[in-house]
This record gives structure tokens, sequence and C-alpha cells, in this order.
């Protein structure tokens, strides 16, 4: 059994949409971003950043996302990933941590418009460029794309990249064809759904869009 420690519409939704892919059994422990048990000493020693998602596994535990990802998709299902060896291995690495690059700046946007509370900590400025700098990703990504995904076919690389054009529909308002296109194409698929069936309640982005104020 795949235990996954998970907040709803954190990176741990990656790892949880991945599962559903993979039909892979697991049971989630949820938390919450304001519970102070994620800061503990018991769920330290499996996250020391305190953070989601943490799985356990054949007897150890992994906390960083793309990491777990790439060992479940080796260990798992092969079939989602590219072997060392296939022609398409580069490109499937290459994509696969360039979600890490859509991931930073979801998460400047996150701290923008949500972590800080008060508006005079807020920076409209950074909200912007924040907000232009991932639509630039998302369309560098969307037109990577070769039919069900950038190796041709779906794989790991595009649960990781697509986790960012979902969370990224909170702060930019898609227009053009190919994020929408990518944003249907994801929407239309089965393991999806059920991943953000099985997601839990929101507690992060409790509103459909956030709209970077004049300033």
């Amino acid at each position: 059994m795949i235990r996954l420690h998970h907040i709803a519409q954190a990176r741990s939704f990656r790892v949880l949409w991945f599962l559903h892919e993979a039909g892979l059994s697991h049971e989630v422990v949820r938390h919450s971003i304001f519970d102070k048990a994620i800061r503990s000493p018991d769920f330290l020693a499996l996250s020391p950043a305190g953070r989601v998602p943490a799985v356990e596994l054949d007897g150890q535990t992994l906390f960083e996302s793309g990491a777990i990802l790439e060992l479940l998709t080796e260990t798992r299902a092969p079939h989602l990933g590219s072997a060392p060896g296939d022609a398409d291995r580069a490109r499937y690495l290459e994509w696969l941590h360039f979600a890490e690059t859509i991931g930073a700046h979801l998460a400047n946007l996150t701290q923008q418009h949500i972590i800080l509370r008060e508006d005079h900590m807020r920076s409209p400025t950074v909200m912007r460029l924040e907000a232009k700098r991932l639509e630039k990703c998302l369309l560098a990504a969307a037109q990577a794309r070769q039919g069900a995904g950038v190796l041709g076919r779906f794989s790991t690389a595009d649960i990781a990249l697509g986790y960012g054009l979902l969370i990224g529909a909170k702060f930019l308002r898609y227009a053009d064809p190919a994020l929408l296109a990518w944003q249907a194409d994801l929407l239309a698929r089965p393991a999806l759904q059920a991943a953000l069936a099985e997601d839990g309640v929101a507690e992060i982005y409790t509103r459909d869009f956030y709209e970077a104020p004049d300033g």
C-alpha cells in the first residue's frame, strides 16, 4: 500500500493524480494547511520542511514530489515514463523538471495573493510580473505537446506540467488556443477527474480567480 500525505490543491495533488493514472492502490492521509500537526516532530520526521507531499512506500519515506513521481514511475508504472537509453529520455526528463520552474511562479503568485494576508505586504507589480512569467512557461509547455503529451503520448511529465496548468487557471485567464486545448484534454481524462474527486475541500485556492489589483 502506498500512503500519501496530502493537502487539497497542494503539490501532493501531482502524486494523487499519478496514482489514479497508474491505477495504484493507495491510502490518503489528509492534512490541513492550518493544522500545526504538519510542523510536529512526527510529521517533520517524514517531511523535514513540514510540507506535503510525503509518501510512505517500501519501508521508506519520500518528501519531494518530483522525486516521488520519478521513483513511482520507474518502479510502478514504467509505461508513463522513459527508461535510460530510450530515444525520448532527455526530452522526458527536461519537461518533467521544467514543471518545477512553473511551480516556482505558482508559489510566488500564491504567496502574493493568498499567504500575505495584508494589502501592504503585497506587490501588484510582482503579481503581474509572475503571472506573465507563468503564462510564458505554460505556453512553452502547451506548444511542446505532440498529440497526447510532450512525448507524443501521455506521461508523468504531463502530470507534473498539467498540475501547473490547472492551478495556473487561478491566476491567468486562458485565451491562447494551445492552452485551452491542453486544458480541455486534461479535464477529459478520467484519472484526473477521479483525483479531483478525491482531492478534498479547497483550503488554499478558495476563489475561482485571483485578480492582480491596480497599482
